[in-house]
């Protein structure tokens, strides 16, 4: 029988390729034999945090140069990436924890090195969105990542009343300082009886998983100050179906009608729902005539 090693050498790696690699979301034994065998391989690595990439591969004697590729550079660095592949090297991708392009840099290192004609290889590995839907439950039928939303009040409140009445489950990414302020504009938003799982520093040693109810989530997190450090994923039951399909999106509706034409309002209705855009539009008519009386 052919050790693992042996089996993740067995694929091709050609050169002047990016690989896209997950690293661990916490447990640093979380990595596979295959992103050790790439990191190994490649010539230098494209990494969101070049301090925190250089600790995670020192713990396997992996030693690379490496480019620094974050939120704020990601456009100018992959130049010198895609300079780099052109010459005949393989560079990896890596994130400070997870899959890159999730919620991470590394999406528009992607497009760059695509669009300069150079081939993309991914490595599937640890992603918290995965970890978590993992242990949700049945309740959980299809899902839609949306990942962080805004922090001003008033920009979620906009984006929560878009996925109101969205029929697949929705998961979220949040940071601990506005955990319970996140929990209860979702609350709001989408109705307290929807249930609710609060994933909390998934894979490492303080790890917990909590399912209620999306009005119980934020008196359950201040219950213990505790309860409210780490990284969260929360993922959120989708929308029952509406009695009444003609009022089903409704709150949308009438959002978009305090700013826009009925025409327009019905297009974008129809953009984020899916919904036909003349039921839209005749709903839409119908949702205006009492404003104006």
């Amino acid at each position: 029988m052919l050790q693992i090693t042996e089996l993740a050498a067995r694929q091709q790696y050609p050169a002047g390729t990016l690989y896209v690699v997950a690293t661990p979301i916490g447990n640093a034994a979380d990595i596979t034999v295959r992103a050790l065998h790439v990191l190994s391989l490649v010539d230098r690595i494209a990494a969101e945090d070049t301090r925190n990439t250089a600790q995670l591969l020192a713990r396997y004697g992996i030693s690379k140069p490496s480019i620094a590729v974050h939120e704020h550079n990601e456009r100018s660095a992959a130049e010198r990436v895609i300079e780099h592949l052109r010459s005949g090297e393989r560079v990896a991708c890596v994130s400070d924890a997870g899959t890159p392009g999730i919620s991470d840099p590394g999406a528009r290192l992607v497009d760059a090195v695509r669009e300069a004609g150079l081939a993309v290889v991914p490595l599937p590995g640890p992603s918290a969105v995965v970890t978590a839907l993992s242990a949700a439950g049945a309740w959980v039928n299809g899902f839609t990542f949306v990942g962080f939303l805004p922090a001003k009040a008033k920009q979620r409140a906009s984006q929560l009343r878009t996925l109101a009445h969205h029929p697949m489950a929705l998961v979220f990414y949040e940071a601990p300082h506005r955990i319970v302020e996140t929990t209860r504009a979702l609350a709001d938003a989408l109705g307290g009886e929807r249930q609710l799982l609060i994933a909390r520093e998934l894979t490492k040693l303080h790890e917990s998983l909590h399912r209620c109810t999306l009005a119980e989530g934020p008196t359950w997190l201040e219950g213990d100050a505790n309860r409210q450090r780490g990284e969260f994923v929360l993922v959120v039951e989708g929308a029952p179906e509406a009695e009444d399909a003609e009022d089903a999106h409704d709150a949308l509706l009438l959002t978009l009608l305090e700013e826009l034409s009925v025409k327009s309002a019905a297009r974008i209705a129809a953009t984020l729902t899916g919904a036909p855009r003349n039921a839209l539009y005749e709903r839409a008519l119908q949702l205006k005539k009492p404003a104006q009386e």
